[in-house]
């Protein structure tokens, strides 16, 4: 267990202060977006403010794997949501609820135990949408196989709350043995995708709108604990790093992996599957699909004698049918990610700075 925290005296709580970005003197909506931006806030604002009260490493894995003291891992995370419109294409922010709270302990190899849920509800809200979205996320958790354990609902004034906002937290346990995250990642693993990539943020984003583009867009939104314990059953601990593109999609997420890991991430542009709907909406609005948002899918690292097992696990499993092969990491250009275009030139992939889609989770 982590060692107690003793009182910070005041000279501690100014030593941990850090001064505020100097491109922006308050908030906006991109530090919201999962890139740059976001990244600021957690290691310029919230890091050196908690202090030593900051678990290691806290801020760095989408849970948090606490060891018990009789023994075994517990995993544990919280999110909250924010989506508009509250319902879209394929799901609405009760399903994002469930399955992004379990997303985040399955990103970490956990199996999940239980969720909280808490609501907070703006005066005026309808109570007919508010039952519809408290039954589309209890069939969500049903569906899961995770109980809804506790929770909590405020109620604020008209036109301070956009209608409801959902936070969820969950816990699960790890399996002895089991050890993600980017620290495992090596030179040589295979950079794996679940499935095509874009179809939460332009499915919310085409209802948000009113855009139309030939074909309805659905939200990916699902849970993929159990895609993930299929991976582990297959590779064990060949299965070395795992992440969920969601805010900032598959380039925030493997920028990320690839800072943290100390690996140079390449993959080639042809080999990420994007849907033909997505790629015209994309084209049409100016977008990167490697930008956009997902809710239902995974990229993992996977050591090369692995792979093969694991892809093919992957693709018994419903969530995982379009499992692909996109690239591999190197011990070139550590921290940074190259895409091989279509025309064989590479191209230096970055996290988009602030969001190209906001409140899509």
């Amino acid at each position: 267990m982590p060692e107690p925290h003793t009182p910070a005296s005041a000279d501690d709580v100014l030593a941990w202060t850090c001064p505020v970005p100097a491109a922006h003197d308050m908030v906006v909506m991109g530090h919201g977006g999962g890139g740059v931006l976001s990244a600021e806030l957690v290691e310029r604002i919230f890091l050196p403010a908690f202090g030593p009260a900051a678990l290691e490493g806290a801020g760095l894995t989408d849970a948090a794997v606490l060891p018990l003291p009789s023994g075994g891992r517990l995993a544990f995370s919280t999110d909250t949501y924010v989506v508009q419109p509250l319902e879209f294409p394929g799901g609405s922010i009760g399903e994002l609820a469930v399955h992004g709270t379990v997303n985040d302990l399955a990103m970490v190899g956990a199996m999940p135990v239980a969720l909280s849920t808490a609501f907070v509800l703006e005066e005026g809200l309808a109570l007919a949408t508010l039952a519809r979205i408290a039954h589309a996320l209890g069939r969500a958790a049903h569906a899961a196989g995770v109980p809804l354990a506790t929770g909590d609902t405020k109620v604020v004034e008209r036109g301070r709350g956009d209608g409801l906002y959902v936070n969820t937290a969950g816990i699960g346990v790890v399996a002895e043995g089991v050890d993600i995250g980017p620290h495992r990642a090596r030179p040589g693993d295979a950079v794996v995708l679940s499935g095509p990539v874009g179809e939460h943020g332009i499915a919310v984003l085409s209802r948000r709108e009113g855009l139309e583009f030939g074909t309805e867009l659905r939200s990916d939104t699902a849970a993929l604990h159990r895609l993930v314990a299929a991976m582990l059953a297959a590779g064990g601990q060949g299965v070395h790093v795992l992440r969920d593109p969601t805010r900032g999609g598959l380039a925030a997420s493997l920028c990320e992996l690839a800072a943290s890991g100390g690996v140079g991430v390449e993959f080639e542009e042809r080999a990420v599957p994007v849907p033909d709907a997505v790629r015209a909406a994309c084209g049409f609005l100016g977008l990167d699909p490697l930008h956009v948002a997902n809710e239902g899918k995974l990229v993992a690292f996977v050591a090369p004698e692995q792979v093969d097992a694991v892809v093919a696990a992957m693709r018994a499993i419903p969530e995982g049918a379009g499992a692909t092969v996109i690239g591999r990491l190197t011990e070139e250009h550590p921290g940074l990610v190259v895409a091989r275009t279509a025309l064989g030139a590479q191209r230096v992939v970055d996290r988009p700075l602030g969001e190209q889609l906001p409140r899509i989770c």
